[in-house]
């Protein structure tokens, strides 16, 4: 009889003990051992160890209600066996919902609450193995990215020089250049100044548009008229046969005489070109314009080829210095500590989303399209904007079309570990201010430590 009451008082010691200790975790446990008195957490009173737990709150900070709802700023902890420990306020204890998966909350409601902490911790334990071969495989991707980003810059970097090379290579070639299209320019003048420096007093006739114009006014009244043409103009690949009126009222602009002013701005060049027509002397002979010269014409033709050549380098000299340039701004940019995401520039992303397509293009710009095909800029290339203990995780992108009735488009993108790179969501949670996700191989960190689920609890 004595071992059956000595059994029933250590069961109901142990009820009691449950009892006092329920809703604390194992760190707080060392404060409710079985005493005369209980110290308040915060200090701020001792009360009989008999009111703890005892439906009534007695401690401000409701310490001495660990496992009941009298406290409003108490808590409960939920052990929850299998799976994540938690708190929840003290007021959802036996509130007839089951709050913790070990339903240890409703101890003393009428609610009928399964234990499911097991197939919870499972679900999560699936889960974070999912998660961590997603992380190895993507540090692995990683490194291959890695090492592919270092080549790339290497190879940009030799790009680089070969093309400052060529442009040197071409600044020496286009100073040459200048300088002998500087030098046939001067023998072009200078061939032009002897010919107007000449003896011949024809040739020195010939070479003004006084002259000219006197030489083909042969009744010297002040004006050319059709048959004045006739008489003094020939064909240069026909020049027995005699103008028509046709054909001298087309030289004359349609009318039937010019004066000196119209003369200059029209017949006279068709005569100094000399590839259609030119004029006979006063005695039969042919005359020679200036422009007909073969030693003016030679260095004419120098002084244009050189003129041709010089712009064939200059064009080639820019456009070796645009490519150097937009060289240089690319590989200006943070590409990562290793530059693993090197391999993002150039590239670009696209996201169907009802009516729109998005399109991400890494340190360039972000699009949105509708189904009309009208594309609006939701900004270009700003900063990382990350934390500082990974600053390599979040995108800006500013300056994008300006809003209705509100300032510039702008999107921020995050970037998530993953096996594959893809643009996976966008949203425009405020107005014209655009979030997107961007999962990439070199957005995973490696983890130093994993959170535990502690399935032997």
């Amino acid at each position: 009889m004595r071992f059956y009451i000595i059994i029933a008082a250590i069961f109901w010691c142990g009820s009691v003990d449950s009892r006092k200790v329920r809703g604390i975790s194992s760190s707080y446990k060392r404060f409710y051992r079985e005493r005369k008195s209980f110290l308040c957490i915060d200090g701020s009173k001792i009360i009989p160890f008999e009111q703890v737990n005892d439906d009534y709150c007695d401690c401000e900070d409701g310490s001495d209600e660990p496992g009941t709802s009298a406290c409003p700023r108490g808590r409960f902890y939920c052990t929850n066996l299998g799976f994540r420990p938690h708190y929840i306020p003290s007021s959802r204890v036996n509130d007839g919902i089951c709050d913790c998966c070990d339903a240890s909350d409703e101890y003393n409601s009428h609610a009928h609450c399964q234990n499911t902490c097991w197939n919870l911790g499972q679900r999560e334990r699936a889960y974070v193995e999912g998660q961590m071969r997603t992380l190895d495989e993507g540090l692995r991707l990683k490194q291959q990215l890695i090492e592919e980003g270092v080549l790339l810059w290497r190879e940009k970097q030799a790009q680089l020089r070969e093309l400052q090379q060529v442009a040197e290579d071409l600044q020496i070639k286009l100073e040459e250049h200048r300088r002998r299209k500087h030098e046939a320019d001067q023998l072009k003048e200078q061939t032009l100044k002897e010919l107007q420096a000449g003896d011949s007093g024809l040739r020195h006739q010939n070479n003004t548009v006084t002259g000219i114009f006197q030489l083909l006014d042969s009744n010297k009244d002040g004006s050319i008229t059709v048959d004045e043409v006739k008489a003094k103009v020939v064909l240069v690949h026909d020049e027995e046969r005699v103008l028509s009126e046709n054909e001298a009222l087309g030289l004359l602009g349609g009318g039937h005489q010019m004066d000196v002013t119209k003369f200059q701005h029209t017949l006279w060049g068709v005569l100094t070109r000399g590839d259609s027509v030119k004029i006979k002397d006063a005695h039969g002979a042919q005359g020679t314009l200036v422009g007909e010269d073969p030693y003016l014409m030679a260095a004419d033709r120098a002084a244009e080829w050189m003129a041709t050549k010089l712009k064939k380098v200059e064009e080639a000299y820019e456009t070796v210095n645009m490519e150097i340039s937009d060289l240089q701004k690319k590989l200006a940019i943070d590409y990562g500590t290793d530059w693993e995401f090197l391999f993002l520039n150039g590239q670009c992303y696209k996201l169907k989303v009802y009516e729109y397509t998005y399109t991400l293009c890494p340190f360039n710009q972000v699009t949105q399209k509708n189904t009309a095909g009208t594309e609006v800029s939701l900004g270009v290339w700003g900063m990382w904007a990350g934390t500082p203990k990974n600053l390599y995780n979040q995108m800006i992108y500013e300056s994008g079309e300006p809003c209705w009735q509100g300032g510039s488009r702008s999107t921020t993108v995050t970037l998530t570990c993953g096996t594959e790179t893809a643009l996976r969501s966008a949203k425009e949670p405020s107005k014209c201010q655009y979030i997107m996700d961007f999962q990439t191989p070199v957005a995973c960190q490696p983890v130093l430590k994993q959170r535990g689920i502690h399935s032997e609890l």
